[in-house]
This record gives structure tokens, C-alpha cells and sequence, in this order.
């Protein structure tokens, strides 16, 4: 009677133990698997959400007869997303799918899903259905993580575009200019020499100078000057002499006029460059052999040797050439008052066709509708043929997120590196990453580099992008330091506009700084897409 009682104990156990397998009792006891999750919260990379999910299920779990199908989903304001199932087996199921044992084990799988508007405030969990002799159970669902974290999509993507230089010269410097000249191996002045066109043109440069009230004399420059024909020590001596005769005859040229600035009395021994110049600019039938000694030697001696050696051709120079560089040049040196931008600005209304090229490109940086802007700059284009203004046109089109006409104000202009940069940037604002990418490598430039490291951002490649903006600062540059874990750029950001008050809310937040969190999300609530945003990121999930 004993041994009967004991061998229906077993079998009793036995079905026990079945029991307790069956697809039924695998969502009865489904609290006991766990279930890990890296990263613990999700986040949303390069436009996707990818994750570790690791699931652990216990010893005498997994009935040896079951097939478990697992299926990921990603729940979220807007509905559901799910992944295709993975599949898991008991060790007695002859089929192909991974074998958990009655021992337990832990299985690692990983998730993928394209990221959706809305996903930033959402869920991942895993849903199961047991399947055991043709009868399946739904299994209880297994929240896995919270998410998805966001913040890199608060990269600034309208690109960085800087206009050509306009070229405009507040101050301009002038030169007038007169001579006297010598005769040879003399350093005495001739009347006719103060009398001659060369003074008397010097002379009236000057009244007019002192009477402008936008030119200003800063210095005048008196220097002599001995042609390079004969002994160098002698053309020294002669030189100097000459600056001496020619500082008393400066005095009498300016006589009687309120002169300002230094005058500065200077002699060179020999005027090699006077030379050069006085024969590019003759018809001396070998003037080119000529220069050519002159690039050749530059020691005074051989030089002279080397061309009088040319006897066809010395004749003429010291006929025509070298008589012109017994000289002493008076060089009043002012500076040209040019237009203030208040005085541009009023000539815009009043008389705009008297601005020249370089001031109609200041003129458009000066107005503030970028409508006005387009209107001087095509007015440059069409009056002096300006690739400036045309490029410049092609970023205020930029700036209006006008592309097309950008694009078309770009067409013909030298692809140089601005030209690939704004291309680039045209790109990049119509979604068009990889010609963007294209645009920018060739660019090669500064600002380029920067618009790069937006495109790394956007990949994923935080590291790349914080490395291209190192040094450099701003609202794209700390974001990317945040992305590598460096909050401090972030946490001092000077603008006040809503979207850096955010990324300082971020900053707040990983640093447990709730005081600053709150501080930072009120000031960037001014903005109602970002308030919204605020609202729902897991960044803030510990302090709403």
C-alpha cells in the first residue's frame, strides 16, 4: 500500500512539474524574468533608436516543449512601432530557433527602430506569446526603458554663410607727388627746376589737400636720389647731398602754406628701382635682357658692368633713362576721409549713383530689410559687373531661405571656397546631406569645417564633430561638447535666446542643478515649440 501511495506521489509531482511548464504557467510566473536594457534610457542617434535588451529567464522556466515568440515594441504619443519577433525554443522543439534550457539562461538581443516624431517622450517593452502543443498564451508585456533622449536634434542645421568682404576703406590713403632734377654729379637746385610743370602740379595737389576738409597731410616724404651709373661710395656722398639741397627747396616749394605732419629727409645711393621702373615702361628694343641682369646679379658693380657692356643699348640709357633718376622726390602722404556709414545710408536715399562699387557693398550690409539688401546689391551687379555683390546677393537669398534664387545668384560665380561653402549650406537646408557633405570637404575652409561638424552631429559622430569645433565658441560648438559628455560650454553660454537657455537647461539637468534647470526652462518656454519640447524630454524627467 506504501509503495502505492509513493508511485502515485511521483506521478502526481510529475504533472506538477509539466504543469508548472506549460505555456500557461510561463505567463503565470513571467514576473520572474528580468529584463535589462543599454542604454538604460533610449536614445535617438543618426535618426535611429538602437538598444541593448538583455532577458533573463530563471531555472525551470522555459517549458522543453514551448516556443516563445518576443516581439519589441516602441509605444509613443502617435501609436506603436514594432520590430519582427525573435524566436526562443525549449530544448525538446526540434525547429531552428535559439534553445533556452530548463536551466535558465540569459539571451542578449538588439533592437532597432527609425525614429518618429513623438518617440521623444515613449517606451520600449517586449510582448510575448508562448506557444505549447498548438495552444498559445499572450504572455504579460515587459516594460524595458524609458526614452527617447533627443537633445542632439537641437543642432542649429541653417548652416553657417559669411558674405565676401566689401572692400571699403573708411580712410584711404593718398600720395601727391613733384620732383626736381639734377644734372650730373651736381646736388645744386636750378630755379627752372622750381619752377618746372612737376612743382607747380605739386603745388596746386597741395591747396587742394589743405583745402578738403576729408583729406588730412599726415607726413611728407623728401627723398633723394643718385642713378646707378658710377662708384657706389660716390653715389652715396651725392645722394646725400642732394637730400640736403632738396630740403631747403622743399621749404620754398611749401612756403606760405599751413602745412601739417612730419617731414621726413631721406637719400638712396643708387636707384636700381627707379631703374627697373623707367625701363619696364620704355621701348628700348632689349629692355627685357635688361631686367633680366637686374634679376640676375644683385651686386651694384656687376650690375652696372653687365648692362654697359651692352653698348648698343647704353647709349639710350644714359640718354633717356638715367638723367630722369638724378632726382628729388617730394611725397605728401593723406589720408581720404571716405564716406561714414550715416552718410552712406543717407546717399541711399538721396543720391545712391554716386556710391561706387565698394560703397553700394557697404550700403547693403547697412539696411536692415533684406529686401532693400537685394535691391543695392543687383544694383552693384548691373552697374560694375560685381561678383561680390552677386555672392553676397546669393546669401541674403540664403538667409530668406529663398534657396532657389540662392542657387541661381551662384551660377557663374568662381567655385571657390565660399562658393562650394554656400552650396553647401543650400544643401544642408534642403535635407541634401551628402551633396552638403561634398560641398564642404571641397570648401575646405574655416566655416566649412564648422558646417561639417553640424553633418557629424546629425551621424552620430559626436566625437568628430567636437574635435572640428574645438576652440571655436557658440551654440553648435557646446552642443557638441555636451554630446561627449563636457557640460560646462553649454552651462555658460552668453545668448539670451531661448534656444541657448535650453541647451543650458540640458547642461542643468545632467549636473543635477535644479535650481538652474528651472531657471533656464523659463526663460526658453518664451519659445512655444520649445516649452512644448521641455514638457515632454526625458532630459527633465526627474524634475516635472
Amino acid at each position: 500500500m506504501k509503495r502505492t501511495i509513493n508511485f502515485l506521489s511521483a506521478i502526481a509531482l510529475g504533472f506538477a512539474a509539466i504543469a508548472c511548464s506549460s505555456a500557461e504557467k510561463m505567463a503565470e510566473m513571467a514576473e520572474n524574468v528580468t529584463v535589462k536594457c543599454e542604454p538604460a534610457v533610449l536614445e535617438v542617434v543618426a535618426g535611429a533608436i538602437d538598444a541593448t535588451v538583455s532577458v533573463t529567464y530563471p531555472e525551470d522556466y522555459f517549458h522543453a516543449k514551448a516556443i516563445l515568440e518576443v516581439t519589441p515594441v516602441i509605444v509613443y504619443e502617435g501609436g506603436e512601432v514594432k520590430m519582427e519577433p525573435f524566436y526562443f525554443q525549449g530544448e525538446k522543439v526540434e525547429d531552428n530557433y535559439e534553445v533556452v534550457p530548463s536551466a535558465g539562461a540569459t539571451v542578449t538581443k538588439k533592437v532597432h527602430f527609425a525614429y518618429v516624431p513623438g518617440m521623444e517622450n515613449c517606451y520600449l517593452e517586449l510582448r510575448g506569446v508562448a506557444t505549447n502543443k498548438k495552444k498559445s498564451v499572450e504572455m504579460p508585456s515587459k516594460k524595458v526603458a524609458d526614452g527617447a533622449n533627443t537633445t542632439y536634434m537641437l543642432v542649429c542645421q541653417k548652416g553657417k554663410i559669411d558674405l565676401k568682404a566689401d572692400g571699403y576703406q573708411e580712410i584711404i590713403k593718398q600720395t601727391a607727388e613733384g620732383q626736381i632734377l639734377y644734372q650730373i654729379n651736381s646736388s645744386t637746385v636750378r630755379n627752372s627746376q622750381l619752377k618746372g610743370q612737376s612743382v607747380k602740379d605739386f603745388q596746386t595737389a597741395l591747396d587742394e589737400i589743405l583745402a578738403n576738409a576729408r583729406k588730412t597731410l599726415v607726413s611728407t616724404d623728401v627723398v633723394a636720389y643718385a642713378s646707378p651709373d658710377g662708384k657706389e661710395d660716390q653715389n652715396a656722398k651725392l645722394s646725400d647731398n642732394r637730400s640736403k639741397s632738396a630740403q631747403k627747396a622743399y621749404n620754398k616749394v611749401v612756403k606760405g602754406k599751413e602745412m601739417t605732419g612730419d617731414v621726413n629727409v631721406s637719400s638712396i645711393a643708387e636707384d636700381w628701382e627707379g631703374f627697373q621702373e623707367l625701363v619696364a615702361a620704355s621701348d628700348i628694343e632689349d629692355k627685357e635682357l635688361i631686367i633680366r641682369v637686374l634679376s640676375m646679379y644683385s651686386d651694384p658693380a656687376i650690375r652696372e658692368k653687365e648692362i654697359k657692356n651692352m653698348s648698343a643699348v647704353y647709349s639710350t640709357l644714359a640718354k633717356d633713362i638715367l638723367p630722369e633718376l638724378r632726382r628729388a622726390r617730394f611725397i605728401a602722404n593723406v589720408e581720404f576721409q571716405n564716406y561714414t556709414n550715416e552718410e552712406i545710408l543717407q546717399l541711399i536715399e538721396d543720391n545712391i549713383d554716386v556710391l561706387d562699387e565698394t560703397a553700394l557693398l557697404r550700403a547693403a550690409t547697412l539696411v536692415k530689410e533684406n529686401a532693400q539688401k537685394i535691391e543695392i546689391y543687383k544694383k552693384a551687379a548691373e552697374k560694375y559687373e560685381s561678383a561680390v555683390a552677386k555672392y553676397n546677393m546669393a546669401i541674403v537669398y540664403v538667409h530668406m531661405n529663398e534657396l532657389d534664387k540662392a542657387a541661381a545668384a551662384l551660377n557663374g560665380l568662381e567655385m571657390d571656397a565660399d562658393w562650394n561653402n554656400a552650396m553647401g549650406v543650400i544643401a544642408l537646408r534642403k535635407g541634401q546631406l551628402e551633396d552638403a557633405k561634398a560641398y564642404f570637404s571641397k570648401a575646405a575652409n574655416q566655416t566649412a569645417k564648422e558646417n561639417l561638424a553640424v553633418l557629424d552631429i546629425l551621424a552620430g559622430e559626436y566625437e568628430a564633430a567636437a574635435a572640428k569645433l574645438a576652440g571655436v565658441e557658440g551654440y553648435n560648438a557646446a552642443l557638441a561638447q555636451l554630446l561627449v559628455g563636457n557640460y560646462a560650454p553649454a552651462a555658460a553660454l552668453k545668448c539670451e535666446c531661448p534656444q541657448a537657455a535650453y541647451l543650458r537647461a540640458v547642461a542643468a539637468a545632467r549636473q543635477g542643478n535644479a535650481e538652474a534647470v528651472k531657471t533656464n526652462l523659463e526663460a526658453a518656454g518664451k519659445c512655444e515649440k520649445l516649452a512644448a519640447k521641455a514638457a515632454k524630454d526625458v532630459e527633465f524627467a526627474q524634475y516635472r
